[in-house]
């Protein structure tokens, strides 16, 4: 039930993060405050903007900034609701767990409508030497991933995929039980070689986005980049496409698994973590006033 965001708030896909982060944050507050702050160091690991681009970059930010709290952490506050509700009605299932999963899917594409404009100004606007720095940047981090998930032995790269599961399940629910790091065994032994497709998968995304900037100034550019954004599984693989149903309900069914596992005070944990999280929300500036009955 978590997406773990660590708030490295990459170049102009950033604001595709933001989603992210309301799911997983227990201070989204803190961090959503001080965005503006974090993102212009993180630049600098892709490229070395000029004056006039990290200002039109921070002045678009802080629009889309707004347009999301204003806009879209409204509904994130009832969707956390109705999750608790149903957490503490013991309603957490497949159905349920499906439903929320689609939630979250839309409300990445609608943060992926809403920055495709700027991202392509922005990028449509680099000089040679820039794209040549980001391409550079992309294609080292490329390689860093798969000297850390792709390199080690199959077996190692499942063992570890199952504790970093086991750590994200620990926040949620305080501790795991033996049957249920069994089940999270189970679960990331029977992806086994999921590191390769994910990987495999983001470097022909990758690549098509190097494709794009080699052609940034022609027609059909603004199209280009808006397939990326918003039309991302366009560019997957048949193998990839299969890989990610299987993946995708294998973690459905892990998290309902998890949860019949769990017993009345893991539920009470969790219950706690969605509240701290609604509450720090619930206190941002930039949410509407609520309307009078």
């Amino acid at each position: 039930m978590q997406i773990r965001q660590t708030l490295r708030c990459k170049a102009w896909l950033v604001l595709i993060a933001i989603t992210l982060v309301v799911a997983g944050c227990s201070r989204m507050n803190l961090a959503y405050r001080n965005l503006h702050l974090l993102i212009p160091w993180s630049l600098n690991d892709y490229l070395d903007m000029n004056r006039d681009q990290q200002k039109a970059f921070r002045g678009q930010l802080r629009e889309h900034l707004s347009w999301h709290c204003q806009t879209q952490l409204p509904s994130y506050l009832d969707k956390i609701a109705h999750v608790q509700q149903q957490v503490r009605q013991g309603e957490i299932d497949k159905a349920a767990l499906r439903t929320h999963y689609q939630y979250a899917k839309q409300a990445v594409q609608a943060i992926a409508l809403e920055i495709t404009p700027t991202t392509t100004r922005l990028l449509r606007e680099l000089d040679d030497g820039q794209v040549r720095q980001l391409n550079a940047a992309l294609e080292d981090e490329r390689r860093k991933r798969e000297e850390k998930y792709l390199k080690p032995p199959l077996s190692k790269q499942i063992n570890d995929r199952a504790d970093r599961m086991r750590e994200r399940v620990d926040q949620w629910l305080g501790s795991t039980n033996a049957a249920q790091r069994q089940r999270i065994l189970e679960w990331a032994d029977a992806l086994g070689p999921q590191n390769r497709f994910w990987l495999d998968n983001r470097a022909r995304w990758q690549q098509s986005l190097v494709e794009a900037l080699e052609k940034r100034h022609e027609p059909g550019f603004e199209e280009q980049i808006s397939r990326l954004l918003q039309d991302r599984e366009s560019l997957w693989t048949t193998e990839y496409k299969t890989a990610f149903a299987r993946a995708e309900q294998a973690s459905i069914d892990l998290v309902a698994d998890l949860y019949d596992l769990s017993d009345a005070k893991q539920r009470r944990h969790l219950d706690n973590q969605l509240e701290g999280i609604r509450k720090d929300l619930s206190t941002l500036d930039c949410l509407p006033e609520p309307r009078k009955p």
